[in-house]
């Protein structure tokens, strides 16, 4: 058995205690002799809400962050945020777009991750390979301390996942559709359903109205008249007013 001197011995006693020394060994290296290791410096620390963090295990990460991921055709993607404390997903957002089963399997994924260490959860099946993608891309992120939280003290309270939502608690989409024969149509942007698209006398775009449609559910479903609800959360952005014709880009 090695001897350790000048207090190196001290960064083995995990390695005792774990085992290690009693593995099976080759003869190869049975036969070796023993040479101190004269430094130990642990990990590089990694900044963690707030702190510099030397991370040895699961609990010592803690973070805001997002990964993007995608599935085999690359037909949907999947942007997924999660929030973890001390090694465990607090709480988790699941964003998907271009795949309609995708959204049944983000459904299922809301229910998996909370509760889950981030390494139960890289390991898990989270239903769809983009979302499955997208935890590698996170646990990737956040190990290496690349976190929107990195340097908030205390980091990010539970719930922020709502706060990147804004009001009406919708993702932020853009749909554009463009041909080269009849040109572009902007169908949703981050104001909301585009209703309508501004058009100046060389037939370019130079703005669009558009409906806030989460905000105006929410006053329906509080009891305003529907049609008033339409007409309050209407919205122009652009030259909207100079425009020398209006059309609907899902229909013209």
């Amino acid at each position: 058995m090695c001897r350790f001197r000048n207090g190196v011995h001290n960064s083995y006693t995990q390695y005792f205690e774990r085992g290690f020394f009693n593995m099976i060994k080759t003869h190869e290296v049975e036969q070796m002799t023993c040479v101190a290791k004269g430094c130990n410096h642990g990990p590089a620390p990694i900044p963690e809400e707030g702190k510099w963090i030397q991370a040895k295990e699961i609990k010592d990460i803690s973070g805001y962050t997002h990964g993007i991921g995608w599935c085999a055709p690359q037909q949907g993607t999947c942007k997924l945020s999660l929030n973890i404390k001390e090694g465990v997903i607090q709480e988790a957002l699941v964003e998907t777009i271009g795949c309609t089963g995708m959204t049944h399997s983000a459904a299922m994924a809301g229910e998996i991750l909370p509760g889950k260490t981030i390494l139960e959860a890289l390991n898990t099946d989270l239903v769809c390979d983009a979302i499955n993608t997208a935890m590698r891309e996170l646990f990737l992120q956040i190990v290496y301390g690349r976190s929107q939280s990195a340097f908030s003290e205390g980091g990010l309270s539970i719930g922020a996942g709502l706060e990147d939502l804004g009001k009406g608690l919708r993702s932020q989409t853009g749909t554009i559709f463009s041909t080269l024969e009849k040109g572009p149509r902007y169908l949703e942007l981050t104001e909301g359903y585009i209703v309508k698209l501004a058009l100046d006398k060389d037939d370019q775009i130079i703005g669009y109205q558009f409906l806030k449609i989460g905000p105006m559910l929410d006053q329906i479903k509080s009891g305003k008249d529907a049609n008033e609800a339409y007409k309050d959360n209407l919205g122009t952005y652009g030259r909207f007013a100079d425009a020398a014709r209006y059309i609907d880009p899902r229909k013209e």
